[in-house]
């Protein structure tokens, strides 16, 4: 029984609180009622609610007064007071919350209560300002986010981004993510710049010159470091070699391109946060020239091989496509466009050509463009068939493409012969003949004149 009259009095209090609108915080109201000598709803409920110097826990809850929405700016400024009382308040709180019956409704109410006391205690000590929308600092070019997510944190601090009621930044060149109160406090350049002006990776594995000449300091802030996590854990980054502290390397992970290149080897290794970001807006430019970096790659990865094959045949098409006024209109290189360069030359790869190499899914949608393409010059479009060949040599057999699998094509005019046929050959080819001999009728005719 002294349970229900205990619940019973909890919820009397609770109904009265919530209509006399308590707020412990607005003195604005306070100090009009006291100089009006006129008493409020509010100050007449105080003495039934907190009388007593000591109150038990069922009290204590209404002492908190947070019947009120604290997501709203409060009337008036506060003061340190204000936040001196915001931590007593909470510190209450949780206190409540051990003495509450585990899984009760009082216990939830009083959670939630507590959430709400420490986002009004973040508010006051950032308080929202006028943030500009766009800021620049050595060369990041921040935007202001919008987004309310919490799942964000600061590249500055390290700390989550309360996105609810804290002001943020991103770089919209490298990413870079940090508090508003943090941007001023930046000393990494934009990673981006970096990209622009040296657009190549390191080449070596794991390059690494040793904590010593280091001065035992991380490679990035200078902050001191060493092994023993004394006075700040020395972490190596894979990519550079080099050691940082934990502020500039959270231990993420990605794929070295050196290792790639030389060991096939696509096992993500923990890098360096500037690394991370670099490795990111490497990872689609085509800066790798595998026959000169590592040739002996296309005799062991058989992958390679098909891929390379796939794109002289696709720029061995491109000819007929440029001239083509249906090709030009249905706009079939456009089906490359994430990967321009696969129109342009053969022998240049990204980090993420190879990695979709390694995977299998470049070679299931570049076989399948391939297709396409190849429908369009030899079925689908007369203009394109008219500039096929036939073989001079046997004279025999189907109309032939320079992109077909059985054919050869002649490396002085670019004639298609059977490959049988253009091997089997005791004489020079037919139409580089009919050239040479059409040039030195021309001459003979220009002597004559």
């Amino acid at each position: 029984m002294s349970d229900v009259a205990n619940k019973m009095e909890y919820d009397e209090r609770l109904a009265l609180f919530r209509q006399t609108r308590l707020n412990p915080f607005d003195r604005g109201e306070e100090e009009d009622g006291s100089q009006g000598g006129k008493t409020t709803p509010q100050q007449e409920a105080r003495p039934e609610l907190f009388s007593g110097t000591r109150m038990h826990s069922s009290d204590k809850t209404m002492d908190l007064g947070l019947a009120e929405d604290h997501f709203s700016r409060p009337m008036g400024s506060f003061v340190a007071s204000d936040i001196e009382q915001l931590k007593l308040a909470i510190e209450e709180c949780k206190k409540l919350i051990l003495e509450l019956p585990e899984h009760s409704e009082r216990q939830k109410d009083t959670v939630v209560k507590l959430i709400h006391l420490r986002l009004k205690l973040q508010e006051l000590k950032d308080p929202e300002e006028d943030e500009p929308n766009l800021r620049m600092v050595l060369e990041h070019r921040f935007s202001k986010e919008k987004s309310k997510s919490v799942k964000q944190t600061c590249d500055k601090c390290s700390t989550i981004i309360w996105g609810l009621i804290q002001t943020w930044y991103t770089c919209t060149g490298c990413y870079y993510r940090c508090h508003s109160k943090c941007m001023n406090l930046i000393t990494k350049p934009c990673v981006r710049s970096k990209v622009s002006h040296q657009s190549e990776y390191e080449l070596s594995i794991c390059p690494e010159i040793g904590l010593d000449r280091q001065d035992y300091r991380c490679a990035e802030c200078r902050t001191p470091i060493s092994l023993r996590g004394v006075p700040s854990e020395a972490r190596q980054c894979d990519y550079t070699g080099q050691y940082y502290c934990s502020t500039c390397h959270w231990n993420d992970t990605a794929i070295i391109p050196a290792r790639v290149i030389h060991n096939w080897e696509f096992e993500p290794r923990k890098v360096c946060r500037s690394s991370l970001r670099y490795l990111a807006l490497m990872m689609p430019r085509p800066v790798l020239k595998l026959k000169e970096i590592n040739p002996l790659l296309f005799n062991f990865v058989e992958e390679l091989v098909e891929i390379r094959k796939l794109r002289q045949d696709i720029l061995l098409m491109k000819p007929y496509f440029i001239t083509c006024k249906e090709a030009m209109e249905a706009r079939l290189l456009l089906q490359l466009h994430d990967r321009q360069h696969f129109v342009e030359n053969d022998d240049m790869y990204s980090l993420q050509d190879l990695i979709d190499i390694s995977s299998g899914r470049l070679s299931c949608s570049l076989t399948e463009i391939h297709t396409t393409f190849a429908k369009h010059i030899k079925l689908d479009c007369e203009r394109c068939q008219a500039k096929g060949f036939v073989c001079e040599l046997c004279k025999e057999g189907d109309i032939l493409f320079p992109f077909d699998s059985h054919t050869s094509v002649c490396h002085d005019c670019s004639a298609v012969f059977h490959r049988d046929c253009y091997y089997d050959n005791s004489t020079t080819c037919p139409r580089c003949a009919r050239m040479t001999e059409r040039k030195q009728d021309e001459e003979s005719d220009v002597k004559e004149a």
